[in-house]
């Protein structure tokens, strides 16, 4: 799989200027604050969405 899925803003700073960087998959670079990071998927939680935990409808 070739294609990233590119994060909004950076984390750190909230600036939008973000570039792939060399570093490998899921990494990014911040032209913002000139900081790099990296974002990994985990995956799926066992529990689920909980929804409402108090157990009845919002309004």
């Amino acid at each position: 799989m070739s294609e990233r899925a590119a994060p909004f803003y950076c984390p750190y700073c909230g600036e939008e200027d973000l570039f792939p960087s060399e570093q490998g998959h899921g990494a990014w670079e911040c032209r913002g604050c000139n900081r790099a990071f990296q974002l990994k998927y985990l995956g799926l939680l066992a529990r689920g969405f909980q929804g409402n935990s108090a157990g009845g409808d919002s309004i």
